[in-house]
């Protein structure tokens, strides 16, 4: 081949010069990206020339080695260095390098998944976690409940400042001191509203009703008396004297007027009958229905009495008395009182045993030696009441007002009654109930009244929202600012509201939700805990409002005068509902209040009551009792704040041995956190020793309010956990690495990334630090392992070699341009 052939081995070694020069110039210039690998040109020989293929060892000759020329050299290979790269701390926390075998797989913006050891990350707009070309760094995402689904790679997310957590309370620990001394709570504290009054039945009005003086006494001067036959006197003179009346009108003494003087008429021998003549008639407006005659027997002195013989119509003049001495005094006696006084007078209506609230005030009036006559008494307009009552007070006091008259007529118009009666006549008589008809459970409350210290009757409910905060040992239950409100209708009755009251006040009735420990009532009224109405009696008034509760000093409930407020459309009033202490609680007791969290992180309110209630010779029993302003069960009405009770024993030596109960569960049912509640209390902490007095405080428990998501950290397993600013962490993600039996085999696709090649295997994914993959450092990135110093000498190698095989296509010119010399 000659000299020919020499031009092209030198051409493959400037060629393979040429390669190592790119590949050297490319080491060198990434020798600061960051997870570069370098690269080496890898070299053979190309094509060999034979001349001899020599000759093996004969008996006579030692052999001889083949003669070939070579023909050059070619690029056999061209490698990837994946050793590791130097690690440097940076100043991003989503930097990330990997310690050992492993690549970070990625998704390129096409969506073909990749692989880099560049782990130069950042957070996107959309808080994804990706490279510096905009590549979207895979690994296992979360939940909802920040739960890592280990199911298909998917996109990081870091969502600072948006995510948010939090996590409900599930254990609550009680510190504090028990002591077994002090009182035994055994007595609960009573309290009970005013009478309150049903508004339902209809009440008298007096209209055009009037007191006034009855006319003064008949004149009867002019009478004129005829004895005659037929009839049953004797022989004699006899004292008359004539009364103006309503009728029979009162089933008490008969309303009657002032009587007249004395007149006489004489019965004349053989004659038993007298004939008046002439009697008065009454002048008065309206007129009495009647005039009653009155005698004395015959021969009395004139202090003895009169008795009734009879009665005429007012406008009737005459009448004839037949009457015998024997049969007078058997009738009704002559009323000659008269008073001199001041008087008010009230009307009821009544039916049996129900009588209706008293009408206005008639009065007051003043009589001077007279009578005070009631006109155009109040006509009933339902026929629930079938009669009528009249109250009239004595001289000099106006508390106590007493029957004087009982008309058994409520609906007929224009009666009237004269009032005959002296103070001692009535003093006995059944008194006035100002507060009529009672309230019952039933009784609605829009029809509830409450009378002042005036007599006037006020309503005390209207439709519309009732707002409600009480207290119970001393604080306020529910909270002022955060009232319990129960909704009024037309059909809301007392019951309900006695429900409504007793719920909101966290009242515990037994037997409780542990039968075999039921909650104990008051051991001197031996009343359970729970409202009522009271019912009247001989000796109570009933028509109260009252409440016993729980056994206990902080157990103590109370109704003050600004516990109840009224919402309607037109604002908000206060209503005045008062409620006075029957008897005051007893009990050694302890309270503690600490916050607890839902679900979604709503803060709970919760307030624990400890109570003695009982000791023995080898143990100490409290019961606690929770209640919460927030518990929110299904139900509009419900507004029960109870939310648990059992009991906690010490042995002898003040150490906790168990409680009966120790879970507290708060329904969520109107908001969408998850309902209900519950969470343990520990009581393990607590000292049943001695001490001046119980003590209890929550000192922690375990449930975070919402938090936003402020840092994150990233583990070397990959994990990367969220820190919340409420101070707790949750998982984010979980970055997931991939390594190859051949790594070599990769297919590079610049900006640092590799595609899996023909001969690099599948990958292999698994957890850093599983599988032989490497560990992760964050907030650091791997170097290039670029070798400058072994690149430089490389490069000078290479120009070398560059520089001879051009030498050799010089030497081979100059042979040639003398071989062309050889024709000259």
């Amino acid at each position: 081949m000659g000299l020919s052939s020499v031009f092209s081995t030198a051409i493959t070694g400037l060629s393979a010069a040429e390669t190592t020069i790119d590949v050297v110039g490319n080491n060198v210039a990434n020798s600061s990206t960051i997870g570069f690998k370098a690269s080496e040109a890898l070299f053979a020989t190309q094509f060999l020339q034979t001349l001899s293929l020599g000759s093996a060892p004969t008996q006579n000759s030692g052999g001889r080695n083949p003669r070939q020329i070579g023909l050059g050299t070619q690029v056999a290979a061209i490698t990837t260095d994946f050793k590791q790269g130097t690690i440097e701390i940076s100043t991003s926390p989503s930097d990330l390098a990997i310690q050992g075998d492993g690549f970070f797989i990625i998704q390129s913006t096409l969506g073909e998944q990749l692989y880099t050891r560049n782990g130069n990350f950042d957070i996107n707009s959309a808080n994804q976690l990706v490279t510096l070309n905009g590549d979207r760094v895979l690994g296992y995402g979360v939940n909802k409940d920040f739960e890592i689904q280990p199911t298909v790679l998917t996109p990081l997310e870091i969502p600072l400042g948006s995510a948010a957590v939090a996590k409900p309370t599930e254990t609550v620990t009680l510190q504090g001191t028990l002591t077994p001394t002090g009182h035994v709570a055994d007595t609960a504290s009573i309290i009970s509203s005013g009478i309150l009054g049903d508004g339902v039945f209809e009440r008298p009005v007096l209209g055009t009703a009037a007191a006034g003086a009855a006319p003064v006494a008949p004149v009867v001067s002019g009478v004129a008396s005829n004895s005659t036959t037929g009839g049953s006197m004797t022989a004699g003179t006899y004292r008359y004297k004539v009364v103006y009346a309503e009728g029979a009108v009162s089933s008490l003494t008969p309303s009657e007027g002032v009587p007249s003087l004395s007149f006489t008429a004489t019965v004349d021998p053989g004659e038993t009958q007298l004939d008046l003549s002439n009697l008065p008639t009454s002048g008065s407006t309206p007129p009495y229905a009647v005039k009653r005659i009155y005698r004395q027997e015959e021969g009395a002195a004139a202090t003895d009495p009169y008795y009734l013989v009879g009665e005429v119509a007012n406008g009737v003049t005459t009448f004839s008395d037949t009457m015998s001495d024997a049969a007078l005094t058997s009738q009704t006696v002559l009323n000659e009182n008269v008073n001199t006084a001041t008087y008010g007078y009230y009307v009821t209506f009544f039916n049996g045993s129900r009588e209706s609230r008293p009408s206005q005030l008639m009065g007051p009036i003043s009589v001077v030696d007279g009578r005070l006559r009631l006109t155009d008494l109040p006509t009933a307009t339902s026929s629930e009441w079938t009669g009528m009552r009249i109250y009239r007070n004595t001289e000099g006091q106006d508390s106590t007002y007493y029957r004087i008259a009982e008309i058994n007529s409520a609906s007929t118009p224009g009666l009237e009654f004269t009032d005959g009666f002296a103070d001692s006549d009535i003093v006995g008589n059944p008194t006035l109930d100002f507060d009529g008809p009672r309230i019952t459970g039933s009784t609605k409350l829009v029809n509830v009244l409450s009378r002042d210290s005036n007599g006037n009757y006020t309503s005390m409910f209207e439709v519309g929202t009732l707002n409600f905060s009480g207290e119970k040992g001393g604080r306020a239950v529910p909270p002022v600012d955060d009232p319990k409100r129960l909704v009024i209708d037309a059909n809301t009755d007392v019951d309900a509201l006695i429900q409504f009251i007793e719920e909101s006040l966290g009242i515990q009735s037994a037997p409780g939700p542990d039968p075999a420990n039921p909650i104990p009532g008051d051991l001197l009224s031996g009343d359970q805990p729970g409202g009522s109405v009271t019912i009247k009696t001989l000796t109570e008034p009933g028509g109260q409002i009252r409440f016993v509760g729980n056994n206990g000093a902080d157990n103590a409930i109370e109704i003050g005068l600004s516990s109840f407020s009224f919402t309607t459309a037109t604002g908000t009033r206060q209503v005045v509902l008062p409620f006075g202490v029957e008897q005051q609680a007893v009990g050694q007791s302890a309270v503690a209040d600490f916050v607890v969290f839902d679900t979604l992180g709503i803060p709970l309110r919760v307030r624990i009551t400890a109570v003695l209630e009982s000791t023995s010779s080898s143990e100490t029993v409290y019961r606690w009792f929770a209640d919460s302003p927030d518990n929110d069960p299904s139900g509009s009405k419900n507004v029960n704040v109870s939310v648990g009770t059992g009991l906690i024993r010490f042995d002898g030596e003040g150490n906790f041995t168990s409680a009966t109960n120790n879970t507290v569960s708060i329904s969520r049912e109107d908001v969408p956190s998850s309902s209900p509640l519950e969470f343990h209390l520990d009581f393990t902490q607590i000292s049943g020793l001695a001490s001046p007095t119980s003590t209890l405080a929550a000192t922690r428990q375990d449930g975070f309010p919402p938090g936003k998501l402020t840092n994150y950290i990233i583990g070397e397993d990959g994990k990367i956990r969220g820190i919340f600013d409420n101070g707790t962490e949750r998982d984010l993600g979980q970055i997931r690495l991939a390594r190859f039996a051949n790594p070599g085999g990769l297919e590079q696709r610049g900006s640092n990334n590799y595609s899996v090649g023909i001969n690099s295997g599948l990958p292999i994914v698994s957890n850093p630090g599983e599988q032989g993959i490497g560990n992760l450092i964050a907030g650091a990135v791997e170097l290039s392992n670029t070798d400058i110093g072994s690149n430089l000498i490389d490069l000078i190698l290479a120009s070398t070699q560059y520089r001879g095989n051009a030498r050799v296509i010089t030497s081979a010119q100059q042979l040639l341009e003398e071989l062309l010399n050889l024709r000259r």
